[in-house]
């Protein structure tokens, strides 16, 4: 039978491999494209960029796009989603904490 001494080192060995975890998944870059759209999340799924083609924007006359356009959408879209990520993180880490009765468990948010 382990004791509680065993018990809390392993808790603390299995909290810092999780924040070992974290630091290397943040660090990460998860890319997708299609379409002219290129995102790019962390690999704890947290939104980082977005770059827009300016084919997608005019497919007719790309070269019509100047690139302050192409920047502004992609900064709105950035923002809008940021504040979506930010929100939904937030509601989370409310209701985590709702079912564990205010205590703060390392690793979950």
């Amino acid at each position: 039978m382990m004791n509680f001494g065993n018990m809390m080192k392993q808790a603390q060995q299995m909290q810092k491999r999780l924040q070992d975890l974290n630091a290397e998944l943040a660090a990460t870059d998860v890319v997708n494209e299609a379409q002219g759209v290129k995102a790019v999340v962390d690999g704890n799924g947290l939104f980082k960029s977005i770059s827009i083609s300016k084919e997608l924007i005019n497919p007719e006359s790309p070269e019509s796009v100047d690139d302050d356009t192409v920047e502004t959408l992609e900064d709105v879209i950035s923002s809008v989603i940021n504040n979506a990520v930010d929100k939904a993180l937030k509601q989370r880490e409310e209701k985590t904490v709702k079912i564990t009765n205010g205590i703060r468990i390392p690793g979950l948010f």
